[in-house]
């Protein structure tokens, strides 16, 4: 999943705000105040960018074309 470019309830545009977000609660700031400090007001909002969580780095390992694509490599060296 990539991370939200608008809110799903909505409509909002998030995506701008979704890396400073992400940023600031690695960094150890309490999640609440970095969403007022951003003027995410709306709950629907704030609950899109809380929960959103990146995947594609983890998705990315079990691409079905990716393992075929290192299997006809492994072939061609093994021949």
């Amino acid at each position: 999943m990539l991370p939200p470019v608008r809110c799903l309830t909505c409509g909002a545009p998030l995506g701008h705000l979704y890396e400073p977000f992400k940023k600031r609660v690695e960094a150890g700031e309490d999640p609440e105040k970095v969403l007022d400090d951003l003027g995410v007001k709306r709950y629907c909002c704030r609950r899109t960018l809380y929960t959103s969580i990146a995947y594609i780095e983890q998705i990315s390992k079990y691409s079905t074309s990716r393992i075929a694509r290192y299997k006809q490599l492994e072939k061609g060296a093994n021949a």
